[in-house]
């Protein structure tokens, strides 16, 4: 694809490893805090995490919950199978905190994110991010990442009340960098919210697909949006 000059991208699993730090984040957390977490099956439990993630973050950006309340119904989803309490706020605010350090100590890039950036800075591409999520925490992985200098703009989900796949998300930052979405392209983990989505709003979608998993049916979903699908952010500029 010839690169247009606006490079948008999702953040999490685009540029930023969160599965992996998740992985390692609850996997320590559920160590430090001992029987019978610890003794728990890690596959399994990090499956269950990542459900409970998928439900409640859904909610949130739906509406239905605040930020801080879906951190609270994940943490009491969690541990209500091993009969712990986190009844009162205070205590599941403290069970969250206490599993963030971890999360946050295995704060990594994908390996091909900085190269992919470098090689459009090099042809005068702006760049910038469009995230599901509450601004001041993205904000803080893209500081300790150092890309927040690299960025022209950042929109979150939850400064605007609208998240993608919602066209309006993908208008207004093609609007904030005064481009038609004709001249922007998206590029993220997800099909449907991410690639798709951005499609739907006139940019040119592309969906990385890091693990190679794409299915037939996503293959032609794809195809029938225009959406280019990469298995790297090095294909993205070659």
């Amino acid at each position: 694809m010839t690169l247009p000059p606006v490079v948008l991208f999702d953040l999490d699993d685009t540029l930023f490893a969160h599965r992996r730090a998740v992985g390692l984040g609850v996997t320590a957390h559920r160590r430090a805090i001992g029987t019978p977490l610890a003794e728990a099956d890690d596959d399994a439990e990090l499956a269950r995490w990542h459900d409970l993630e998928e439900h409640h973050y859904a909610r949130y950006l739906a509406g239905e919950l605040d930020f801080l309340e879906q951190r609270r119904h994940r943490a009491r989803d969690f541990v209500e199978p091993y009969g712990l309490d986190l009844a009162s706020d205070h205590e599941a605010d403290q069970w969250f905190d206490d599993y963030l350090v971890q999360y946050q100590l295995a704060w990594t890039l994908h390996d091909d994110a900085l190269p992919c950036l470098d090689e459009l800075d090099s042809r005068g591409v702006r760049i910038g991010i469009i995230t599901n999520g509450d601004l001041r925490f993205q904000l803080a992985k893209l500081d300790r990442m150092g890309l927040t200098l690299r960025l022209e703009h950042v929109i979150a989900s939850g400064e605007l009340g609208y998240a993608k796949p919602d066209p309006r998300i993908f208008e207004h930052a093609c609007a904030l960098f005064g481009v038609q979405p004709s001249d922007a392209a998206y590029v993220g983990d997800r099909l449907e919210t991410d690639a798709i989505g951005a499609a739907s709003a006139g940019l040119a979608g592309v969906w990385i697909d890091r693990l190679g998993v794409a299915t037939a049916e996503e293959l032609g979903a794809a195809a029938a949006s225009g959406v280019r699908v990469i298995s790297s952010l090095d294909e993205l500029h070659r």
